[in-house]
């Protein structure tokens, strides 16, 4: 067995200079951007006038509502609350399948693989903008156009979540393979060919998972704008809150769980399932 010989330090050295000599300011950088952090981190603690004591007398508040929750109750109020959640499920659902149809065909302008720079980087900058904005602001942008009501909600949603499948959708696009696309250009194809024979079998099952977690995601945000009066179970979770019917509010968000739960298990089966179907194909 052959003997390796240590590596002499001064040859190191002289080789790789960059790495054993390198300069102050990159030798400083790490320290002074853990420092400089920290003391961003204090000075938000202080500006926010964050308190041990007021945290301390607010868990114990905590505490106490907690006990009021218990055991979870709905009254008399069980129907309206199913009709609550099935009307925030239908937010999400109508909400995200809007913005995943509408999204889809401004995806192709976003892709660098598709159309030129010239008219990919206005688009992109647009869905940007559109998802800059947060689903609550975009509620209360709706609420006041449409109205108080589900519908509301559905137009956030479908808006918010446009600019984010469209940024989502133009780089599954863009990772698609080009051999596909090339063969069918090498056999006459036109562009249109090329987009739905070579690059859509690729990226719809992609798609698919990505609306899907959007679906589960969206259930929470549907619950949240309904607190500012887009109807659903959020509406009725606030005005629980609001009369201090804490058994009330406990059934409400087990319920909020337990629907979170299923769709999260709904949407992951279905998602296996197409990644399934995606391997073998």
């Amino acid at each position: 067995m052959s003997h390796v010989p240590a590596p002499d330090p001064a040859q190191l050295r002289a080789r790789y200079p960059q790495v054993f000599d390198r300069p102050a300011s990159a030798r400083l950088a790490t320290p002074l951007v853990a420092i400089l952090a920290f003391a961003i981190f204090v000075f938000g603690l202080v500006d926010l006038d964050f308190s041990p004591t007021r945290l301390f007398n607010g868990l114990h508040q905590l505490g106490w509502i907690t006990l009021l929750m218990l055991p979870p109750d709905p009254g008399a109020s069980l129907p309206l609350y199913l009709k609550a959640l099935g009307e925030t499920l239908s937010i999400a659902l109508l909400g995200t399948t809007l913005a995943a149809l509408m999204a889809l065909p401004i995806s192709l302008f976003a892709a660098h693989n598709i159309v030129p720079n010239v008219i990919r980087f206005p688009v992109r900058r647009f869905l940007d903008s559109i998802r800059g904005v947060d689903t609550l602001i975009w509620a209360l942008v709706w609420i006041n156009v449409v109205g108080l009501g589900p519908f509301a909600g559905v137009l956030a949603i479908a808006v918010s979540d446009f600019g984010a499948f469209g940024k989502l959708f133009s780089e599954a696009i863009e990772a698609a393979d080009r051999k596909q696309v090339e063969g069918i250009r090498a056999s006459g194809g036109s562009a249109l060919h090329e987009i739905r024979f070579g690059l859509m079998p690729q990226v719809l099952p992609v798609i698919a998972g990505q609306v899907l977690y959007f679906i589960e995601s969206n259930t929470r945000s549907a619950t949240i704008i309904g607190i500012v009066g887009a109807g659903g179970i959020g509406l009725q979770l606030a005005e629980q809150i609001r009369v201090l019917e804490w058994q009330k509010v406990s059934f409400l968000i087990l319920m909020i769980l337990v629907a979170v739960a299923a769709i999260d298990w709904i949407s992951g089966r279905l998602r296996f399932a197409i990644i399934g179907r995606r391997a073998v194909a």
